[in-house]
C-alpha cells in the first residue's frame, strides 16, 4: 500500500497540502549518524528554483520525530516530518468538478469514494518524494557503511529533455509551444557487492523497479543495454567474464545477472513523462454536467518534471540496496 521493503521498510504519509508530508523508516541500524545538515545537498537538489520547474517553494527543514538520539540513529523507527507552508488550495477547488487529463484525480475520485484529498493531487502529488529523498539520505549511509572498503556510490544524470541531449534546448521546446516535455534520467551505483537479489520475485530489478514507478511520472525502465539488446545477436550482448571478481569486458546486462547484481557497475535508465499539467487547452470530462469540455490546468507547475528526479531516483535505488543488504 504506502510502505516498501523488508528489512531497511519505509512508509510514506501526508498530502500535499495537508499539514506535512513525511517517511518512517524502520530497520536502520543503530549507531548510524544522523544530523539536520545531513538532508540539506539532497533537498536543495530536488528543490524548484531552476528554469522549468514549478514556483511553488517551500522550507523542506526535516523534523526528526522518532528514532534518533544524540545524532545517531537508535534501531527504532526513524520519523522524519516536513511541514507544507505555501499552498494554493483555491486554485484546485474551481477545478474540483473537472479531473485533469493525465492526473489520478478521476481514478482516485473513484476509487476513494469522493474522499479523497483533491488539493494539488493529494496523496499523488510530486509533493512527497521530498519525504524519499529523506528516507534516500539515511538509506545512502546505511549502504555506505556496508563496506569499509570500497564505498558504494549511486548518482543519477539527466540525458535528454524533450528529446534533446542539449537539457535547454529541450526545455526550449516547451516553452514555445506553451506546453510540457519529459526526459530520460540515468541512474548508476559503483562499488556494489555482488549477490545482492533473488531469482524471479525479489530479483534486483524487480525491486528497484517496484521502487522506481513510486516516483509520479516515471512510465518506463531498462537496465543496461535495455530495449537495445531486442536488436542485438545473443553473442553481442552477453558480457564476458574476464575475472574472478565477475568483472565483465562490457555491461549489457546492467551489472545485474539473474536477478543478482554481478558485482559491475549498476546502471539503468528510466522515462519520465511530460508534466501532466499544461496550460494548453484540452478536453476533459466534466463530472457534474456529464459533458466534454475545454480545459486548462492553473496553478505553479513544473514545466518538466524530470529536471528534479535525479536525486529522487538516488534516494528510491538506495532505499532498495539498503533493504538488500540488512
Amino acid at each position: 500500500m504506502n510502505s516498501f521493503g523488508r528489512n531497511f521498510r519505509v512508509q510514506i504519509l501526508g498530502q500535499s497540502h495537508g499539514e506535512y508530508v513525511g517517511i518512517v523508516i524502520d530497520g536502520c541500524p543503530p549507531g548510524i549518524s544522523i544530523k539536520i545538515e545531513d538532508f540539506k545537498e539532497d533537498i536543495d537538489r530536488r528543490k524548484p528554483g531552476a528554469k522549468g520547474t514549478t514556483p511553488r517553494k517551500e522550507d523542506d527543514i526535516p523534523e526528526i520525530i522518532s528514532g534518533v538520539f544524540n545524532d545517531k540513529s537508535t534501531g527504532a523507527p526513524i520519523t522524519i516530518l516536513f511541514k507544507n507552508s505555501n499552498t494554493r488550495s483555491g486554485d484546485y477547488e474551481k477545478q474540483r468538478a473537472v479531473p485533469r487529463p493525465g492526473h489520478a484525480d478521476f481514478v482516485a475520485h473513484k476509487k476513494f469514494k469522493g474522499f479523497e484529498d483533491f488539493r494539488g493531487g493529494g496523496h499523488f502529488s510530486g509533493r512527497l518524494t521530498v519525504s524519499l529523498v529523506a528516507a534516500g539520505v539515511i538509506a545512502k549511509k546505511v549502504i555506505a557503511s556496508y563496506s569499509s572498503e570500497n564505498k558504494i556510490e549511486t548518482h543519477a544524470s539527466i540525458l535528454e529533455i524533450g528529446g534533446e541531449k542539449d537539457i535547454e534546448k529541450g526545455l526550449q521546446k516547451a516553452v514555445d509551444a506553451k506546453d510540457s516535455v519529459g526526459g530520460i534520467v540515468e541512474c548508476k551505483v559503483s562499488n556494489l557487492p555482488l549477490g545482492l537479489g533473488e531469482p524471479f520475485f525479489d530479483s534486483a530489478e524487480s525491486l528497484i523497479s517496484h521502487a522506481v514507478f513510486s516516483i509520479p511520472a516515471v512510465k518506463g525502465i531498462e537496465f543496461g543495454a535495455g530495449f537495445a539488446a531486442a536488436k542485438m545477436f545473443g553473442s553481442q550482448h552477453n558480457d564476458s567474464i574476464i575475472d574472478l571478481q565477475g568483472n565483465t569486458e562490457t555491461n549489457n546486462a546492467g551489472g545485474i545477472v539473474g536477478g543478482i547484481t554481478n558485482g559491475n557497475e549498476l546502471v539503468f535508465r528510466i522515462v519520465v513523462k511530460p508534466t501532466s499539467s499544461t496550460p494548453k487547452v484540452q478536453e476533459t470530462l466534466n463530472l457534474e454536467t456529464g459533458n466534454v469540455e475545454p480545459f486548462s490546468v492553473k496553478g505553479r507547475h513544473d514545466l518538466c518534471i524530470a529536471l528534479r528526479v535525479p536525486v529522487v531516483l538516488e534516494a528510491v535505488t538506495a532505499i532498495v540496496l539498503a533493504d538488500l543488504m540488512y
